[in-house]
């Protein structure tokens, strides 16, 4: 594995001792947060399912005064929080099996469904597999641009890169959809590297959810407010907005700010758990902020944890944190972390700085970690 970071004197070595033992270190601590789950963790999934229901029925209801724009302004606040914490408290973190061993057919991570219009079994692979497995492993993790936007500075980069700035506004507006269409690969279809007989099962799967979708928020609820079709749409469609905004600014922050790490499959190649570990923590980024604010993240406010434990529930993040940030503070390794305003506005600095062409901006050069694998030195970047 070959990691870059910065440090006051020059580059970190990581002998290969001492990544295993951080990598024990990381077990350990599982290990201590799997064997205390229990009555705090069920109260507090369960208290999050009657706000995400409360909010969207109060949403709901308020789609009948619709008429009034105080009215119909608070409808469109409250399903906005209902599908965020759908999407982000609820959905992500069940789909992740972080709710597996309460035995609950509603939080069973194989058949849970989420309100939005990707299909859970597809975004399972996409993102459980694919993404976590090989997080920001050139060739490998697709979340890495995801297809269409250069957010790192080894992706190649021609004249169709001038619009990323766009690309990333239109896939923050309507990324359901974004995310609904990762699995299909759509770069690779353009190129031919994909068959229609390849896609044929995705497509259906998608056409069955996301019609279910549309009809609900689209028709079924606008109609049922007679007379108000019209402002309820607008609503439900408003909502959906907010959330893809919110959603994309949370995964973007937690991905792609400055001083997040990418890989080639050369250096990751045998990788062991030490190195694996070590790999989640030098290519994810946090956000600090209230509890709220945590919430309605869904905890990926604390990325850096999430990409170690993605199976652990996510209210268990905020007391993980400080043991993984020590835990990087003493071996010397970057903990990236920032308040919002500052981890967004890097990842939109990123997106207009890496659309020009190389030799306008130059490369970013910073010190690297050497780590010493199988007897023999890995150095990058250096």
């Amino acid at each position: 594995m070959a990691i870059l970071t910065e440090t006051k004197d020059g580059p970190l070595v990581l002998s290969a001792e001492q990544v295993e033992e951080i990598g024990r270190e990381l077990d350990e601590l599982r290990a201590r947060i799997v064997a205390d789950l229990g009555d705090r963790d069920r109260e507090y999934i369960y208290k999050i399912i009657k706000a995400q229901r409360g909010f969207e029925i109060a949403g709901r209801g308020l789609m009948y005064l619709g008429f009034l724009p105080p009215f119909w302004l608070a409808g469109v606040a409250s399903l906005s929080i209902s599908k965020i914490l759908d999407n982000m408290e609820i959905g992500h973190n069940v789909m992740h099996g972080q709710w597996d061993w309460m035995r609950e057919p509603g939080l069973n991570s194989r058949v849970f469904e989420w309100d939005t219009v990707c299909p859970a079994d597809q975004w399972r692979h996409s993102h459980n597999y694919m993404h976590h497995t090989y997080t920001n492993i050139h060739g490998k993790d697709r979340d890495i641009g995801y297809g269409i936007l250069r957010v790192d500075e080894d992706q190649p980069w021609n004249p169709l890169r001038l619009g990323n700035p766009l690309y990333a506004f239109i896939l923050m507006v309507a990324f359901e959809w974004g995310v609904m269409g990762h699995d299909l690969e759509v770069e690779n279809i353009v190129r031919g590297k994909r068959k229609w007989s390849e896609i044929k099962a995705l497509v259906k799967g998608q056409s069955k959810k996301a019609g279910r979708q549309v009809l609900k928020d689209y028709v079924v609820f606008p109609l049922l407010t007679g007379p108000l079709f019209a402002s309820t749409l607008a609503g439900n469609f408003t909502a959906n907005i907010v959330r893809n905004l919110w959603t994309f600014s949370i995964i973007f922050c937690g991905h792609f700010p400055t001083g997040v790490q990418t890989f080639t499959e050369e250096e990751c190649a045998e990788e062991t758990q030490g190195e694996w570990y070590v790999r989640q923590m030098l290519g994810s980024a946090n956000i600090t902020g209230t509890p709220l604010f945590h919430i309605m993240s869904g905890n990926l406010s604390h990325q850096i944890e999430h990409h170690l434990f993605p199976d652990i529930p996510a209210n268990r993040y905020p007391e993980i944190a400080p043991q993984v940030k020590a835990l990087c503070e003493k071996y010397g390794l970057p903990y990236n972390t920032g308040r919002f305003s500052k981890q967004i506005g890097s990842v939109w600095g990123k997106l207009f700085k890496l659309a020009l062409p190389p030799f306008l901006v130059g490369k970013s050069s910073q010190p690297g970690v050497i780590v010493m694998r199988r007897g023999k030195p890995s150095e990058v970047g250096v």
